[in-house]
């Protein structure tokens, strides 16, 4: 386990997971922000990459279990991104449908943050959400960032307009 909150735990994803994983990924009310859900061959990639990160880092997008009963409701974490000519620390998050407004992406990125700042020593860290993500945009707000940048980013084949935002 990475991080622990009243109702949540945080740990490295591993193959094990990839069906929890594949149900999040594979959903179009949960993938809209990404132009629409992945295929299975998409999903492997991303759970490779975190894999990667992991190894690479010593951090990225965890997986996100309900302490109670010990269900992946979805990934909260640090990644590495580009921003303009630098990689920056980037916090993430991504719940599966059933269980937003239910404050959990809030509770673990707050608990990112906390985590970039106190232990990983980041000066700075930034969620850089795509502009119709407005969900996405007030959990960052609500852990105390801050907006200072829009950018756009070419992901899947489509030019996504994206706002920067940071906290330190």
């Amino acid at each position: 386990m990475i991080l622990e909150t009243a109702r949540l735990q945080m740990r490295e994803m591993n193959l094990s997971d990839i069906n929890s994983l594949s149900s999040i990924l594979q959903d179009e009310n949960v993938m809209y922000a990404y132009n629409g859900a992945f295929n299975a061959e998409e999903t492997m990639e991303w759970m490779m990459k975190q894999m990667l990160r992991y190894k690479e880092y010593g951090f990225g997008l965890w997986g996100l279990f309900l302490k109670d009963t010990d269900e992946m409701i979805g990934q909260c974490g640090i990644t590495m991104q580009e921003y303009k000519t630098a990689k920056v620390p980037e916090i993430g998050y991504l719940l599966a449908y059933r269980h937003w407004h239910n404050g959990y992406a809030t509770e673990a990125a707050i608990a990112c943050r906390k985590y970039g700042i106190n232990t990983l020593h980041f000066k700075a860290l930034y969620s850089i959400i795509r502009d119709t993500n407005t969900a996405s945009q007030r959990v960052a707000l609500r852990i105390g960032m801050t907006p200072i940048d829009s950018i756009i980013k070419h992901y899947r084949g489509v030019d996504m307009p994206h706002i920067v935002f940071r906290t330190e």
